[in-house]
């Protein structure tokens, strides 16, 4: 089995010693992303580019998603995400699930983790 690593240059990916995605078995991995802004808002569209770019470097795409888990230390904060999520699976939304947890840093408030199929 062929198994390509893709890194996004992140400043965890080196300190914990992980790649930003896998691409393995039919599936592109993609590890939990958090993203940059004072807002959650503005920390899931962050976390959203970040992710698109690794969907795009291993040769897949949001409408191969087939899976995503959202973690977020404070649940009450995920409704003003559901528009852009909305918009980003668009007719393709994948089953997904929240997690209310501690996140490796406060600053963080939301973190997002996908499997997608794949190519195409």
């Amino acid at each position: 089995m062929t198994i390509q690593r893709i890194s996004s240059g992140g400043e965890f990916e080196a300190k914990v010693g992980y790649c930003r995605a896998v691409v393995a078995g039919g599936f592109v991995h993609i590890a939990g992303t958090v993203g940059q802004g004072d807002t959650v808002v503005e920390q899931c569209r962050s976390a959203l580019s970040i992710i698109g770019d690794a969907l795009a470097k291993a040769g897949s795409s949001w409408e191969n998603v087939v899976r995503v888990t959202y973690y977020l230390p404070d649940r009450h904060e995920f409704a003003p995400c559901f528009p852009i999520l909305a918009e980003t699976f668009g007719d393709h939304p994948p089953a997904a699930t929240m997690i209310e947890c501690g996140l490796i840093d406060p600053k963080y408030r939301i973190e997002i983790e996908i499997t997608a199929l794949a190519g195409g």
